[in-house]
């Protein structure tokens, strides 16, 4: 069994500054057409503790918005601040060294690579960014897992798997880092309803642990899990609801 502080995230409080700042921030795409603006004027601030829903319909700029949180892709204009950390005008080799240390990502496809058992999928973020000694990491995957409720299937291969299984590793793997951050795109839209239920349950006790996560989906029945909602109109945020919006 690891230590519990292979298990816990580090100790964090609700803190004055946010965890993560964007200051009128747009993203546009040179196409065949011309200019195409898929966000513009999105203004948010995250703290510790949030639990975030992104809603809109397809085309609205929810994924592009998670790909700026995550550092996966860069702002046009605005500014986007994790703690004292300015992202704009970062290579993408230093948002990758980033993203690694600070951001976890859950697709809705999992994503988990199908010839690595899933322990070692576990694993591989930890690889990636040299976290802890190297006799280490597989006592906190195993920890991880085991939290999650899949030690168990730690040596099978993710084929092996259920569609529930193979999200909880995709969580597990995502935390492998302990990031402060987790963004999630459209997690749940493969899953049966009570499986839906076991994940977010997931993702609500990682917020009461201090984590902040935001979550992409169009499954609005899941209202009452989140602190917040904004929903996002032809680039643009049309409504933020909850403890964060402003009047």
């Amino acid at each position: 069994m690891p230590p519990t502080s292979l298990l816990k995230p580090a100790a964090r409080t609700i803190a004055a500054a946010p965890i993560v700042s964007l200051r009128a921030i747009g993203k546009t795409y040179n196409t065949p057409a011309g200019p195409f603006a898929a966000l513009a004027g999105i203004t948010l601030d995250l703290e510790a503790g949030d639990f975030l829903a992104v809603v809109g319909k397809s085309g609205s700029g929810k994924t592009t918005l998670a790909n700026l949180l995550t550092g996966i892709d860069s702002a046009t204009s605005g500014e986007i601040r994790f703690g004292d950390v300015l992202l704009n005008g970062k290579s993408e080799e230093e948002l990758t060294a980033w993203r690694g240390r600070n951001v976890g990502v859950v697709f809705q496809f999992f994503q988990l690579l199908p010839t690595l058992t899933v322990i070692e999928n576990v694993m591989l973020p930890m690889d990636f960014c040299s976290v802890g000694r190297a006799e280490e990491r597989r006592p906190r995957a195993l920890g991880l897992l085991e939290k999650l409720g899949i030690a168990e299937q730690a040596d099978k291969l993710p084929a092996d798997l259920s569609g529930g299984q193979q999200q909880r590793a995709a969580i597990a793997r995502a935390l492998a880092n302990d990031p402060p951050l987790l963004v999630a795109d459209e997690p749940t839209g493969n899953l049966d309803s009570r499986t839906t239920s076991e994940v977010m349950d997931l993702f609500r006790g990682l917020t009461e642990e201090g984590r902040t996560v935001v979550m992409v989906t169009h499954e609005r029945d899941l209202a009452t899990y989140f602190t917040d909602t904004i929903e996002l109109a032809d680039g643009r945020m049309v409504a933020h609801t909850g403890q964060g919006a402003r009047t």
